[in-house]
């Protein structure tokens, strides 16, 4: 009817152009509406304009004119996707993206009309002057799906295709929906969205069906007719039927597509539905029940991917280094989980983009704040309480999200029949802050702020306190359609301190302090729908305190005050990544690190004699370094690239290669992170540590995404792994160099996940094999372990079996279990003892030789919703949960003791009985 309407109105009216082709009109506009300058030049001229009000916006115009009509509306009109036509008697109709014509092209003198738009399904006529008249909806296609019309059509526009690009959020929080597919199906060409919701597709001119999905949003189809480039946003619902499943990934197709192996997507929501210690919800160890990550025992702080040392992992939160992100010795998240919108998880060959670590990648970015409603949400828990706040602050502009969380862990403690406990005290609390503000279409900044402290005190004599605190401040910027960037600045800060006061007269106040600051420039560039690349450039400086001492009471007190020079070191990169799809099966991302790290004085540095093994004995010299003076520097190329091959669309194959290097080392003499570890950078002594790693995989989804399966293999050669000499001391040694050993490691393994999306059971089931072994050789004896041959890393756990799942009765009532298995590590014991002048002395055996008893638990949890009324002020759960549930005892640790002048093996454990739980959350 369009195309009929159109020919009509063509062969009636007469062109009134011509005839006002030399009458000129002076007039000026002030800031007024578009709206209000048509109504101006009507009460001036003869001129009657039809238009529909909706389609003018609110934008203002200014400007003195002195010109004929056309080029006045040209002016005004140019920035809105609306055009104008001038009929007869000095009548002018607006149009709505489209241009009229006066006439027909030659295409539909040469052949039939109706069979011309028959053929042109979804397309333009191959006159590209002439698209609107050819443009026809989809019969086939729902009159249900809504249209949109997008970019303005030119005269004189010879491209066939446009660029639309835009951002998606979720209708129910606001927040941006990352990893969604929109699928053009007649066009067999797809696009996802970024992490910040953001997508972009090049499609011919014309109409098509645009498809989007995502599990956890309802399937949605929109029809959009493209005319040029243009933007276009969406707000999508969630999936009822969906909210409550296990889902790892919010984009089951990603698993397949997706070129980087050994990454994994896990959405805060879904840490609801798995059981964990006193109902605390912990997007962190959801990461560990995924293949390949595991910890060092229950209760211990940090990760080891793949075989990795705890310290080997680069936390981040909104840009920013997160050094301890546990409370509690690890048995609490140090991040609130209603602040938390996701977590990327790189294990494999991560993105050239960061640095600095071995072993992975935690990428954890907040929400943004809803811009249109205030919005809560909070939890009460025996131990913890949480809540989040969301304040709109410009309307639809910018947004506050505030959160703070507490735990009151000491009336547990004192409750307990246990004498020693009765002063002992346990605590903590974390605040988080983030701002986000759209400046424009192009411009926007986010800001984060977060503080965490902990409190414990087991003795009546020593109070420990170790605090976390970062800010990142991030702007984005789009400077056209193809190219955006992003710049970063963060400053990340660790210390603790130690308060001893007891009844001697050797009291002190121990302190400790890490700190770094890092800038951040990254560009990315969309070249076409196949290639794409991003390089940028970043700097950090470090500062780290060593530590220092001094008495409580300087007149009683025989401790000497003293500080350990502090460590200054400078690192930066440069980085450049591109993603190449080299055919439709075909997809390679590679890039390049190439970083540079500068050790800085004020400092000084031992010399050893060459040839003598490096004790106190050996310093030939010491060299003393000004402020600022380079002590040493080391430039590394970091070359990674990964592959994605598909044999089918629901299978492909993935291999990668990534090399790394770790300018700073965590110094512990313990098998898990403690509140007490300390940092050291590279120097002239110290090297730092580097690492080649190459992966191979299989990925398979199953039934339409019902099942996704994926079977990855992996090893890993390290360097310059750092170790200390049996007794070392740690804390204020002026000379750590003579306590360490730096040895080179080896890891491999194979990791199987399969995982159930839909229906009313879901969750995944994950296992893996791995080894990894580390060795110190050294041609003189003193700086061998185990005669120089590869021996078991403390966190070397061949079998880690993980199984997670949630039965949805209906849809207020879920069940939930968490099974864990893991072989115990590997520890080192005393085999024998002899005596020696009167005196007792044990032989140990070679290190990490035996093995702690296999680690398994079972956690269940039942998850009651609220009822699903639309108009109330909150929705609200409950979760009961039974921690351990089997009252496994499992041993976190194992100690000898002498009793009547035999050595007895003993262990420590944890949680040795089911631990209970109940917790209320509520969401408004």
């Amino acid at each position: 009817m369009r195309l009929l309407f159109l020919l009509i109105c063509l062969t009636m009216v007469n062109v009134a152009l011509g005839q006002n082709e030399g009458k000129r009109i002076s007039l000026s506009f002030d800031d007024i509406t578009i709206s209000e300058a048509l109504s101006k030049i009507e009460e001036v001229t003869d001129y009657e304009f039809y238009y529909l009000e909706e389609w003018l916006g609110t934008n203002l115009v200014s400007g003195e004119y002195d010109s004929t009509i056309d080029v006045i509306l040209e002016d005004i009109l140019g920035k809105i996707e609306v055009n104008f036509y001038m009929l007869e008697a000095n009548k002018v109709v607006l149009t709505k993206n489209s241009i009229v014509y006066d006439s027909l092209p030659e295409v539909f003198q040469k052949n039939n009309l109706n069979d011309t738009v028959k053929n042109q399904d979804f397309r333009l006529l191959d006159e590209a002057d002439i698209p609107i008249l050819a443009i026809r909806s989809d019969s086939n296609s729902p009159t249900t799906i809504e249209t949109f019309r997008v970019g303005k059509r030119n005269r004189g526009q010879r491209s066939r295709t446009a660029t639309l690009k835009g951002i998606i959020l979720n209708g129910t929080t606001g927040d941006p929906i990352p990893d969604l597919q929109i699928v053009v199906r007649n066009e067999n060409r797809a696009a996802i969205t970024n992490t910040d919701g953001a997508y972009e597709i090049r499609l011919p001119l014309g109409t098509h069906i645009l498809e989007m999905i995502a599990l956890g949003i309802e399937n949605t189809k929109k029809r959009v007719v493209i005319y040029n480039d243009g933007s276009l946003d969406f707000t999508l619902n969630e999936s009822l039927e969906l909210l409550d499943e296990v889902i790892v990934e919010a984009d089951a197709d990603k698993n397949v597509a997706n070129t980087t192996s050994g990454s994994e997507r896990i959405d805060a929501e879904e840490s609801k539905n798995i059981p964990l210690v006193l109902g605390e919800r912990d997007v962190l160890r959801v990461a560990t029940s995924l293949p390949g990550i595991s910890t060092a025992g229950e209760g211990s702080a940090g990760f080891n991917v793949r075989g990795g040392k705890s310290d080997q992992n680069l936390i981040l939160l909104d840009d920013a280094v997160v050094y301890n992100p546990q409370h509690f010795f690890g048995i609490f998240s140090a991040l609130n989980p209603f602040a938390i919108s996701s977590l990327n998880v790189y294990k494999g060959s991560f993105p050239s983009e960061y640095g600095g670590r071995l072993s992975s990648v935690f990428d954890i970015k907040t929400k943004n704040a809803d811009v249109e409603t205030i919005k809560g949400e909070a939890s009460i828990g025996p131990v913890t309480s949480n809540a989040v706040i969301e304040l709109p602050v410009i309307k639809d502009k910018s947004s506050l999200l505030l959160g703070g969380r507490g735990a009151y862990a000491n009336w547990i403690l004192r409750s307990l029949d246990e004498p020693d406990l009765e002063n002992s005290e346990a605590s903590f609390y974390d605040f988080l802050a983030n701002y986000n503000h759209k400046i424009n279409s192009n411009n926007s900044i986010k800001a984060t702020g977060y503080y965490s402290r902990d409190d414990f005190s087991i003795t009546s004599d020593s109070l420990f306190v170790y605090k976390n605190q970062l800010v990142s401040l991030k702007w984005d910027h789009a400077f056209n359609e193809k190219t955006t960037s992003s710049l970063v600045a963060s400053n990340s800060q660790y210390d603790f301190d130690i308060e001893f006061d007891g009844d001697s007269n050797d009291d002190f106040l121990f302190g400790y302090k890490v700190n770094e600051s890092e800038v951040k420039l990254k560009i990315n560039h969309i070249k076409d729908s196949k290639f794409s690349y991003n390089y940028g450039i970043a700097s950090k400086l470090y500062n780290i305190d060593p530590g220092d001492i001094e008495p409580l009471d300087e007149n009683n007190s025989i401790v000497e005050p003293r500080s350990i020079n502090r460590e200054r070191g400078l690192e930066s990169a440069f980085f450049v990544s591109a993603n190449l799809d080299i055919t439709d099966k075909l997809s390679v991302e590679a890039g390049v690190r190439l970083s540079n790290f500068l050790a800085l004085g004020q400092g000084s540095q031992a010399v050893f004699e060459e040839g003598q093994p490096r004790n106190q004995g050996s310093i030939i010299d010491t060299l003393d370094f000004e402020r600022n003076e380079v002590i040493e520097s080391f430039f590394n190329p970091e070359p990674r690239i990964s592959a994605r091959y598909l044999l089918n669309p629901s299978l492909s194959i993935k291999g990668g290669y990534g090399r790394t290097y770790q300018y700073i080392h965590r110094l512990s003499n313990n098998t898990t992170v403690s509140p007490i570890d300390t940092w050291k950078i590279s120097d002239s002594n110290i090297k730092p540590q580097s690492a080649d790693q190459f992966t191979l995989g299989l990925f398979k989804n199953i039934d339409g995404n019902t099942f996704e399966l994926s079977l990855e293999g992996f090893y890993k050669r390290s360097d310059n792994i750092l170790d200390f000499k049996t007794g070392a001391q740690i804390l204020l040694n002026e000379n750590i160099v003579l306590e360490t050993l730096q040895g080179e490691g080896e890891s491999y393994g194979v990791e199987f996940l399969i995982r159930k999306n839909k229906g009313k059971l879901n969750g995944w089931l994950g296992y893996t094999y791995s080894r990894s072994f580390i060795k110190f050789d050294s041609e003189f004896p003193e700086e061998q372990i185990n005669n120089g041959d590869f021996f078991p890393s403390n966190f070397d756990k061949p079998h880690d079996l993980s199984l997670v799942t949630n039965y949805k009765f209906s849809k207020r009532f879920s069940l939930s279990t968490n099974f864990t298995y893991q072989t115990g590590r590997p520890v080192t014991v005393p085999v024998g003892s002899f005596s020696f002048d009167n005196s007792e002395f044990v032989v140990f055996s070679d290190r990490n030789s035996f093995r702690i008893p296999d680690f398994y638990r079972l956690d269940i949890g039942l998850n009651i919703e609220g009822n699903h009324k639309i108009k109330k002020f909150a929705h609200s759960f409950w979760t009961i949960s039974i921690y351990n549930v089997l009252g496994r005892n499992n041993p976190f640790s194992v100690f000898f003791v002498t009793e009547n002048g035999e050595v007895q093996g003993q262990q420590a454990s944890i949680f040795n009985i089911p631990v209970p739980s109940i917790t209320y959350n509520f969401k408004f």
